[in-house]
């Protein structure tokens, strides 16, 4: 299973939407918030981009000695229609700074020192300390997962529904569950199975072995959806 910062690392490099959290600012529209990209650099700070008009822009630039503090607070809903459809939070908080120089016309670049992580998302809740996290890598699926689940729950229908078979013996349900994907990444497939908008579970698929990009993970799905139809 991917670690605790190995999934914050692909929150936070995904296309989820986040809001920058500063203390005194809470008035300002989550729009003047919102980066307008973001990265991490080799020594585990994130870097964002945010208009120059914002007024994290101003509170940053006008910051003395580093003592401006702030969390990216990231948000991971399901690409696929389903219910209960957030997936999971992710906050790193610690120090920001502009850096000059970095960005184009109307942009100003952040850097946000890494103090402390947590995640809190289908595996569980974790704290993620700032080494672990400069050191984890991104899911190798993250920029193209969501269109790949839309895919299957458009496209598969009858593939993912056949994977309620690979369940074992279970209690009788009122009617059969509704399969739909809800996560994939390189070590599997997650669904939810809903006999109504009350009555879910998620079930999880692991893959044979880790898979390092979308060739490996259809010959991982191909396989999977064979031994549920076998």
């Amino acid at each position: 299973m991917p670690s605790a910062a190995e999934r914050t690392r692909t929150l936070v490099q995904s296309t989820c939407s986040a809001v920058l959290l500063v203390p005194g600012l809470d008035a300002a529209g989550p729009d003047q918030l919102m980066p307008l990209t973001r990265g991490v650099g080799p020594g585990g700070d994130l870097f964002l981009e945010l208009p120059t008009d914002s007024p994290v822009v101003r509170a940053a630039t006008h910051a003395e000695d580093d003592e401006l503090t702030a969390v990216l607070e990231i948000t991971d809903v399901a690409p696929v229609s389903v219910p209960h459809r957030i997936r999971g939070r992710a906050w790193v908080s610690g120090w920001l700074t502009a850096v000059p120089g970095m960005s184009g016309p109307g942009r100003t670049t952040l850097r946000l020192e890494t103090g402390e992580a947590y995640i809190d998302d289908l595996w569980g809740a974790e704290d993620v300390e700032p080494d672990a996290f400069r050191d984890a890598a991104p899911d190798p699926l993250v920029g193209h997962e969501a269109e790949l689940l839309q895919h299957l729950h458009a496209a598969h229908g009858e593939q993912l529904d056949a994977l309620y078979g690979l369940l074992g013996e279970r209690p009788a349900p009122s009617r059969r569950p509704a399969v739909v994907p809800l996560a994939l990444d390189r070590y599997g497939l997650r669904v939810r199975l809903c006999e109504d908008r009350d009555r879910c579970f998620d079930a999880r698929f692991e893959f044979p072995g880790p898979v390092r990009d979308v060739g490996e993970l259809r010959h991982a799905m191909h396989t999977l959806f064979e031994g549920a139809a076998s």
